[in-house]
């Protein structure tokens, strides 16, 4: 009898343990999915401005904190005497502006100390001191940052991963599924799902051609190529010599051969 109550009492110990790692697993997984990111806005980034359309998509569904220390950079670059400049800051402004009213992330402005720091710096200060990342276009900032362990969101970067592996002029081989939409086009999918629309290969479905890629177009349901197909074409031929400049060449040789 004290046998099973052993064993029961271990049963429901086991079964309490077992319980509380559980517990311990959704919770701490619950707190990774919910928690926002603390991210730290820099200069560049502002006057960019293409990370306004990334936060109205939805994509930066964060805590965007621009420093006050930010927004007075942009101001002396906009009291300045390079128009260059001073035109890119007021657009900058004017994105800090728009941000706050995007409904996808929460935006504050970090009343930060404006002292002499430079703005690099205090970003630098801020996102290792709050676990935060940074957001900035600045390469030689994201160098720094990557030697101190802190993340960079660079749009450069995104807009590089985004780009189309192919582009006007390049060639690959390309299998045919499909027929086209109009006449003698075959339809054809990149390895990364991108369709391809390609001239004269309504007869060639399921067979690979070579394909030249012509342009690209993107649409809300996603990207599209146009390509044609260059496999049957032939090398072209070396044009022949023409044969009146050939006899001229003859006779002034026969002529000196005289002489």
């Amino acid at each position: 009898m004290k046998l099973f109550y052993y064993f029961l009492a271990g049963a429901i110990f086991v079964l309490l343990v077992e319980t509380t790692y559980l517990v311990i697993k959704t919770t701490k997984k619950s707190h990774q999915t919910t928690g926002k990111r603390k991210i730290y806005v820099d200069t560049s980034a502002l006057m960019d401005g293409r990370i306004l359309k990334v936060a109205e998509t939805g994509f930066l569904a964060d805590n965007l904190i621009i420093p006050r220390s930010v927004i007075r950079e942009l101001q002396l670059l906009a009291d300045g005497k390079d128009s260059e400049k001073r035109e890119r800051a007021r657009f900058g402004m004017e994105v800090a502006r728009d941000l706050e009213r995007v409904v996808y992330c929460n935006v504050e402005i970090l009343q930060d100390e404006l002292d002499r720091t430079p703005v690099d710096e205090r970003l630098l200060q801020l996102a290792k001191e709050n676990h935060g990342v940074i957001l900035s276009n600045d390469y030689n900032l994201q160098k720094v940052a990557e030697t101190e362990k802190i993340d960079v969101l660079n749009v450069n970067n995104l807009a590089s991963n985004l780009r189309s592996d192919y582009l006007p002029g390049d060639t690959f081989m390309l299998k045919i599924t499909s027929k086209g939409s109009n006449a003698k086009q075959g339809v054809g999918y990149l390895p990364d799902g991108t369709m391809v629309v390609v001239d004269n290969a309504h007869d060639k479905i399921g067979h690979e051609v070579k394909v030249e890629f012509e342009k690209f177009i993107q649409t809300n349901s996603g990207r599209m190529m146009f390509a044609k197909n260059i496999s049957n074409q032939k090398s072209q031929t070396k044009p022949q010599a023409n044969p009146r400049s050939t006899r001229f060449s003859v006779k002034k040789i026969s002529k000196k051969s005289q002489k």
